[in-house]
């Protein structure tokens, strides 16, 4: 890594220059043999970089962390959290390099990142590396995410390194670059108000709002401004995730970001028959991150944030927690707000009813789902066929359920007429794929042990189109066979 490659990400690196004492430079672990799996075409050029020239031998070597790129400034960044319920004084980036930033051609400032690039002073006992499945699998649910409207970071690249990492068996080797709006998350707060105090808290604050919230810049009251503006964000990103099933499976305070992305795709999947209590993540014993449960978990998260805000809120400690709990306790109402639009367009309802008569309806309906044990995507899906004028799968699915016939009467009751933007719109909410477990973990399963990235190229460009049916993707449409879904576990990758 002496020679730099060549410049192929224009850098403008704030969160170096800005916040000297909030990480430590390090550089990422060389790779043996780097060989490239796949490369985000679209999302390079958005960053203004040529895709041709990051797929060359001189960009895979810089994709695999051999050779810098021109202008990268490699750190790892502190951060805490409260993982599980249970606080953590340091995490930080343990097996990941932030390279540094670029403005897209948007005008959006983003990270650079790696994850996978081996061992930093933060990495405790683990290796610093990922393996390929974790990596592939982070890839296609990241770009999932994206293609179904939803915040979130993306996946630039994979490029396998060559190494063996060794989990409970010997396993391939792989480096992820993630793209991000940024990797400030609640559990950084955290790490300062614990390590550093308020002067470094009121730094962080600051630069947050600068880059994510310049609006609030010349506000009375900046910092509790900034607690509400992070609680809408986030009450609106769970609405989004419960409207398509996902479930994020480590809702720890490291892993909620400020700027209101989702972010870490390691023990996370999207729930298929429709239950509040479904968990898929090995870890979670006891049910915390519940697809039910992550609106609660938001709120709680904000409430860690909220702590670390205090002596920026207000000077008088009785005060500052009176603003900030009141911050905390409209939440719900936020996310309400944000969860009955989300249902409305699922149902295909316009946002003139009475809101109460629309949240039963809602809960009706999701209460029909769980009493027939139905699939959440097929069932929305059906409906959104029914409001389209053809009924037949509604029917055929729900034809043994015996409280189904009073409901879709009050539905059609409630929207007599649909025109077609709100068709449209019914559709944009109701995808037909999601990337369905089984299928992900047989692509997955066929990258790494068949080197056949077949099955992973078709289901990334089936769910990269979720909203349109086509019949010749109808396989992808099918939920897991039982056996599968009641044994699936997702786990931490790491």
């Amino acid at each position: 890594m002496n020679a730099p490659a060549p410049q192929f990400f224009a850098f403008d690196n704030t969160y170096v220059r800005d916040l000297e004492e909030f990480y430590v430079r390090w550089k990422p672990t060389p790779s043996s043999k780097p060989v490239l799996i796949r490369l985000n075409d679209d999302l390079a050029r958005e960053l203004g970089a040529d895709p041709v020239a990051l797929a060359s031998p001189e960009g895979i070597e810089a994709l695999a962390g051999n050779r810098l790129p021109e202008g990268a400034e490699p750190i790892a960044q502190a951060y805490a959290g409260h993982q599980f319920g249970g606080f953590s004084p340091q995490l930080g980036d343990g097996r990941a390099l932030l390279l540094g930033e670029v403005i897209d051609r948007n005008g959006e400032r983003r990270d650079i990142a790696f994850k996978g690039s081996g061992r930093t002073p933060f990495s405790r006992n683990g290796d610093g590396k990922c393996a390929l499945g974790p990596a592939l699998r982070e890839y296609i649910i990241s770009e999932a995410m994206h293609a179904l409207g939803i915040p979130t970071t993306r996946s630039l690249a994979v490029v396998a390194t060559g190494d063996m990492v060794r989990r409970d068996r010997a396993l391939p080797g792989a480096v992820l670059t993630r793209v991000a709006a940024s990797h400030v998350r609640v559990g950084t707060f955290e790490f300062f108000a614990n390590n550093q105090g308020p002067e470094h808290v009121k730094r962080l604050a600051d630069y947050v709002i600068a880059r994510h919230y310049p609006q609030l810049a010349d506000s009375a009251q900046p910092y509790l401004d900034l607690l509400t503006a992070v609680a809408e964000r986030q009450a609106e990103l769970v609405a989004r995730w419960l409207g398509v099933g996902f479930i994020h499976g480590v809702m720890n305070t490291d892993n909620m970001t400020l700027s209101g992305e989702t972010i870490d795709y390691g023990p996370c999947a999207f729930m298929e028959t429709y239950s509040p209590g479904t968990v898929f993540s090995s870890i979670d014993s006891a049910g915390r991150y519940a697809y039910g449960k992550q609106a609660g978990i938001a709120r709680w998260n904000l409430a860690r944030l909220a702590e670390t805000l205090l002596s920026l809120i207000d000077s008088d400690a009785d005060r500052a927690i009176k603003l900030a709990t009141a911050a905390i306790d409209a939440f719900p109402e936020q996310h309400a707000a944000h969860w009955l639009r989300v249902f409305r367009a699922k149902l295909g309802i316009d946002e003139t009813g009475d809101a109460e008569a629309d949240r039963q309806l809602i809960d009706d309906f999701l209460l029909t789902l769980k009493h027939n044990r139905l699939d959440f995507t097929v069932a929305f899906r059906a409906l959104f066929d029914a409001a389209a004028g053809n009924a037949a799968r509604l029917q055929t699915l729900l034809a043994e359920a015996t409280d189904f016939t009073d409901w879709q009467s009050r539905w059609q009751a409630r929207q007599s007429e649909r025109p077609s933007e709100l068709l449209a719109a019914m559709q944009r909410a109701n995808p037909a794929y999601i990337p369905r477990n089984h299928q992900v973990e047989a692509a997955l399963d066929a990258a790494v042990e068949d080197n056949n990235l077949q099955p992973f190229e078709r289901l990334l460009a089936v769910i990269q189109s979720p909203f349109d049916e086509r019949a010749a993707d109808a396989e992808y449409c099918e939920p897991a066979p039982t056996e599968f879904t009641t044994t699936y576990m997702t786990f931490c990758g790491t």
